[in-house]
């Protein structure tokens, strides 16, 4: 099964509530042999955590990769920035804080 021709529920991740473990459908699952591709919903209904034996019904899920993270209540509070991805959130902070560097190392040739 390809992301391209699976609906957005095929490609969520889900964690184990139970160890925090979290099952990528594009990366599959070894220890289990579960190939890459298979959505959380196609694993047999006697699938278990390959880290700690939690069952399916302990898994939430978290959504595809590269999306907001917290709980989609509070993504509209704040400046803007909680519905930003992590990598973006990433370049954003680094780049505040490579700017306010820049401008503290400017003030060394005032003198």
């Amino acid at each position: 099964m390809s992301t391209e021709t699976a609906d957005s529920s095929s490609i969520d991740r889900y964690e184990c509530r139970a160890c925090g473990y979290v099952y990528e459908p594009e990366k599959g699952d070894s220890r289990h042999q579960v190939p890459q591709g298979t959505a959380f919903a196609e694993l047999p209904s006697e699938w278990v955590c390959p880290v700690c034996g939690a069952s399916k019904q302990k898994f939430s899920n978290i959504g595809p990769t590269g999306t907001p993270s917290g709980f989609k209540e509070n993504l509209g509070y704040g400046f803007g920035v909680n519905t930003l991805a992590p990598g973006q959130k990433n370049l954003l902070i680094f780049s505040v804080l490579g700017l306010l560097i820049l401008l503290l190392l400017s003030f060394y040739g005032l003198g």
